[in-house]
């Protein structure tokens, strides 16, 4: 058998990858909508993120229907899943959640886009696998495809015109009998980004961009990985160790107003990082083990992260604190211990059965003199089982589960490093976080149903009840956010947040046509978000969290149709309708919410000359229904266009990619973007180029 196995790879060819729960192998076409689940989800393979290949990762995504990209920096984006985004979506590598620090708003995440193999996008809660912070969905990320010779591998060179960017990717791995590794390498580099414009204005400050630049927005990425396994009949191991490193400057005319008071010359050069800066850092060593008997398999996934981040800015004095020694602004070192163990039970009878247990312990440690968030540790379990066994009377599946999770949290006191006089006309060293430690259960559930009604015709159904634990900056901040320009504050009495939702896929495909929508329904009982207040802290608006009820509906739409002689047509759209029900905002929307949108692109497949180009076209809709001091952002047209070509030469394959984005140069703003804040808008005209080669 596992000879038959061994071959069956072989025959997958690119696009194919391994799933380590089951040992098994499932070819991915580029798009894959019809999953045996009863949730929404997409599954995309590595040539849609070769020839898709942005800025980010998220950037890649972000034109699958229901998945945006929040720009939260120059270059970084953070994953949302139908306007859910943070820590209200998980991100998963290899079957572990990436724990990065989820709540900062100016950084992406810490993962290499070159070194994944496939995704998956589930749309809709996912508490029952993944517990905590799964309410708006989850992205698979997989990283940990096995090699099917004793020797192959890959390379690519990238660039990018937006911001001088150039790196390069490379992995090398083997099949020798049943042991096997990967080794795999990203470096790069970029410059200042440009933007289609000459000035912005910060607080009614007129500030002049140089030749179109934002100042001191260059960056680079250093990422490394290895992975070595052992596979056998019965019995898979494998061991994933990988590192990734950023740094970037923080736009210094949005950090405060550094350029007018610093005697930093930020258009010397456009490659260099001044101050302000981050860097981050993620180390990740994982264990996947999996143990495959006639009827079960048992799967125990173990993992350490430590992710440290700085931010170092001029040491300059704000308010009543003094001016600092050094640098270093903040940093916060989170170090997180995970652990999975599941089992997998089919009868003939009966169903599949799906028990599993979830591990997770936190600590996060803070320095530097400037604050936002205390230092804090977390620990959580969850308890999950789930049933599937097909319908007697309906031509598919049913699918129904239960999950119970307890967290325990603890925030550490902190207080100022300087004096603050107070109303007795004495100084006092003033508290910014209490000792809190909070204690959180739930019990949650999922029900749905997968079936066809008739021939062609393909129906999901899924109703359930999720939750999310509020995380340490919703209850103990109390600090300067200056990268979204606002002053945050905590509350320690909130509660956990408890969402139910009802999604459905209506889905119909033939030879020539294909057409689905995913329509969805949110009701939150008790939603934590940030409000602005009408008071100033430190010449900063005040923003306070609270909760409220809020209702969320809307829909994802695809239509696609094969023309022929070689040409397609496909048009995605998605709205989404957000109201706040109680609370000081009751019949508002929330805060930073995506407007409707509309995507066409036309497809020509070149045949036997394996190349092809598409053309898309996508408008996004004005924005006006907003929480004040928020603003309406106009609507927007762009176009793209992309072109790819293979050349084969017996094992040697070499891909070429090349985009344009924004053909037009057209300027416009995201409304999830926090730089439209300031009149930062989108990048402009970029070309982005992509050399591969495979053997």
């Amino acid at each position: 058998m596992f000879t038959c196995l061994i071959s069956a790879v072989a025959l997958a060819a690119v696009d194919s990858v391994v799933t380590l729960d089951d040992v098994i192998v499932n070819a991915v076409a580029e798009h894959n909508y019809r999953q045996n689940t009863s949730q929404s989800n997409i599954q995309i393979g590595s040539g849609y993120i070769t020839t898709h290949a942005s800025g980010s990762l998220m950037q890649t995504l972000e034109h699958l229907p229901g998945v945006q990209a929040m720009s939260v920096g120059s270059g970084q984006s953070k994953p949302a899943i139908r306007g859910l985004g943070f820590n209200r979506m998980v991100v998963s590598e290899n079957g572990i959640k990436h724990e990065g620090q989820q709540w900062g708003d100016d950084h992406g995440l810490e993962i290499d886009q070159f070194a994944v193999d496939r995704i998956e996008v589930v749309k809709g809660p996912a508490a029952l696998t993944c517990g905590s912070d799964a309410i708006g969905g989850v992205i698979n990320l997989y990283t940990n495809s096995i090699p099917i010779d004793a020797i192959q591998g890959s390379a690519q060179i990238i660039g990018r015109t937006s911001n001088d960017q150039f790196g390069a990717s490379a992995k090398i791995g083997g099949l020798n009998k049943r042991f096997f590794y990967r080794v795999h390498a990203t470096w790069i580099d970029y410059a200042d980004s440009r933007v289609p414009t000459d000035s912005i204005q910060y607080y009614s400050y007129y500030i002049k961009l140089h030749n179109g630049r934002l100042r001191n927005t260059a960056g680079k990425e250093r990422d490394a990985s290895l992975m070595l396994g052992y596979l056998g009949y019965e019995f898979h191991t494998d061991l994933r160790v990988s590192n990734t490193y950023a740094q970037s400057g923080f736009f210094a005319n949005a950090h405060g107003l550094e350029v007018r008071l610093s005697d930093i010359d930020y258009d010397s050069s456009t490659r260099d990082v001044d101050l302000p800066y981050q860097w981050v850092n993620h180390f990740k060593a994982q264990s996947h083990t999996v143990c495959t008997g006639y009827y079960s398999t048992a799967s125990l996934n173990v993992a350490f992260q430590r992710n440290v981040r700085e931010e170092h800015s001029e040491p300059i004095s704000h308010g009543y604190m003094p001016t600092p020694d050094g640098t270093l602004e903040r940093r916060f070192d989170k170090n997180t211990i995970t652990a999975t163990l599941d089992l997998k039970l089919n009868t003939e009878y009966f169903g599949s059965y799906d028990l599993g247990v979830n591990y997770e312990h936190q600590r996060n440690k803070r320095d530097g003199w400037g604050f936002i968030i205390p230092a804090f540790n977390s620990s959580s379990v969850g308890v999950y089982l789930a049933h599937k066994k097909e319908c007697s009377f309906l031509d598919g599946d049913r699918n129904i589960g239960i999950r119970f999770d307890r967290a325990n949290m603890r925030i550490y006191s902190y207080s100022d490093w300087y004096q603050t006089p107070t109303s007795d006309g004495d100084s006092a060293y003033v508290q910014r976080s209490a000792d809190i430690t909070r204690k959180f259960k739930s019990l949650t559930w999922s029900y749905g149903m997968n079936f066809e009604v008739e021939e062609n015709w393909h129906v999901k159904v899924n109703l359930g009840k999720s939750f999310r634990t509020p995380i340490p900056k919703e209850l103990g901040a109390d600090g300067i956010n200056y990268h979204i320009f606002r002053y945050e504050k905590g509350n320690s009495s909130l509660k956990a947040e408890k969402s139910y939702q009802l999604d459905m896929s209506v889905a119909y495909s033939d030879d020539r046509f294909r057409f689905n929508v995913d329509p969805f329904f949110n009701y939150f009982s008790n939603y934590i978000y940030l409000s602005p207040t009408a008071d100033y802290v430190e010449g900063m608006q005040l923003y306070s969290y609270k909760q409220a009820r809020v209702m969320r509906y809307g829909f994802e739409a695809q239509v696609e149709y094969l023309i022929g002689g070689g040409f397609n047509v496909e048009a995605t759209g998605e709205y989404l309708y957000a109201k706040q029900l109680s609370g000081d905002k009751k019949g508002y929307t929330l805060p930073f919410s995506a407007p409707w949108s509309v995507e066409t692109i036309l497809h020509y497949n070149f045949g036997r000359h394996t190349a092809w180009v598409n053309l898309n076209a996508r408008y996004v809709g004005k924005q006006d229904r907003i929480v004040p001091p928020e603003k309406a952002t106009d609507g927007h047209l762009t176009v793209d266009a992309s072109l790819m070509k293979v050349f084969r030469c017996n094992r040697l394959m070499v891909n070429l990619s090349v985009q344009a984005n924004n053909l037009f140069n057209r300027r416009y703003y995201d409304h999830t973007s926090y730089y439209r804040l300031i009149d930062v808008p989108e990048t402009g005209r970029n070309f982005t180029a992509v050399v591969g080669v495979t053997f």
